[in-house]
This record gives structure tokens, C-alpha cells and sequence, in this order.
């Protein structure tokens, strides 16, 4: 989805090193990202642009986090929304698709100008989009702490709390049973005193 995609270009290290990397600060990041895009912009963000794109990318962070503390987002952060996805004008295209003797159809959006602006409207309502057609429940912060990968939980039993098992929950298990035993070995020195070394 475009939403979680742009929202995790700003990185943390999840082994915990405390690294922070802002990808929309590195061209050739921005260039390789926005080449996927389903509408172009030719040339590079200036600062303007720049500072517009992190401005957005805190505004779904802002959601994100009220949806995931079981909250709404504040009236003035849909009323930003609306306002990024203004920018962007659409024309909407009738797209019909054969399947055997029956045929299935489409309304598609299609952006009518490319540039930084469409980019944003575009994100924002990919972002809409996902709390319209899908569950704003399912967003979900890796728990990782170093992490805090931001990702839609498609689980049937929504029970996933890693961005990756593999690496941010083989990582967090590994401290949790480092924690445990270095709790139980503190707990084992405290009780294992011998009888000299009571008060007297």
C-alpha cells in the first residue's frame, strides 16, 4: 500500500542502535520510490516539496498512532486529509473486463497532472482509502521499540505484532530470554547467601 510505504521511509535501526534515517533526505531513494508511483513527477522535490512530504508523513504518523491507542484522530487531521487529497484532480475512466461470457467493470481514477502535489494527494487518499475500504483497527507499530515499523495487520486473528518475525520478533524473543534469565540469576544470587552472612 502506498500509505505504509511512505510512512516507513522515515527508518529506524530495529537492532537498537537508536539510528534514525530519513530516506526522503537521499535522491536516489526518492527517485527509486517514486518511480513505482502509479503517476509521475519529473523532477526532484525543492526544499518546499521536501518539507511538505515530511509535513504529511507526520500527519499519518498522527493517525496512525490514534487508531492504534483505540482513539479518533482529531476533527483538524481529516480536515489536513481532505486538504492533501484537493490537490490532486482526477478524471474518473470506465474500465471493462471480460471474464467468460460475463464481464466485470471498473471505475479508475485517473490522475489528470503529475508533480509533487499529485504525489501527496495520492498518498493521502491511498491513506483514506485503506479507512474507508478496510479497518483502521488493523494498523498496527511493530512492537519492537527500536523498530516502530508501521504495517496493516491482514491476519485472520489479527495477531500479528512484528513488521517481520524472522527478524524483529526472533530479536525480541531472544531479549526476553535474556531478560528472564539474567532475572533469574539476580534472583538466585539474592536467595543463595549462606547462614555466615546473616545479620546477627
Amino acid at each position: 500500500m502506498l500509505w505504509d510505504d511512505f510512512m516507513n521511509s522515515l527508518h529506524r535501526d530495529w537492532r537498537g542502535d537508536g539510528r534514525e534515517d530519513d530516506r526522503l533526505d537521499d535522491p536516489a531513494w526518492l527517485r527509486q520510490w517514486a518511480d513505482k508511483l502509479p503517476l509521475a513527477a519529473s523532477e526532484m522535490p525543492d526544499e518546499e516539496q521536501l518539507d511538505s512530504l515530511k509535513r504529511l508523513r507526520v500527519l499519518l504518523h498522527r493517525m496512525a498512532r490514534a487508531f492504534v491507542d483505540v482513539r479518533l484522530p482529531e476533527a483538524a487531521d481529516f480536515e489536513q486529509l481532505n486538504e492533501r487529497m484537493a490537490r490532486g484532480q482526477v478524471a474518473r475512466r470506465l474500465s471493462a473486463f471480460s471474464e467468460g461470457e460475463s464481464g466485470r467493470y471498473e471505475v479508475e481514477l485517473v490522475p489528470l497532472e503529475s508533480g509533487w502535489p499529485a504525489v501527496e494527494a495520492e498518498i493521502a487518499a491511498s491513506f483514506a482509502a485503506m479507512l474507508s475500504e478496510g479497518e483502521p483497527s488493523r494498523i498496527r507499530f511493530c512492537d519492537n521499540p527500536s523498530c516502530l515499523w508501521v504495517y496493516y495487520d491482514d491476519t485472520r486473528n489479527r495477531s500479528k505484532r512484528y513488521c517481520d518475525d524472522k527478524l524483529c520478533g526472533n530479536l525480541m524473543k531472544v531479549r526476553r530470554f535474556r531478560a528472564r534469565k539474567k532475572a533469574e540469576a539476580a534472583a538466585a544470587t539474592g536467595s543463595g547467601r549462606s547462614s555466615d552472612d546473616s545479620p546477627s
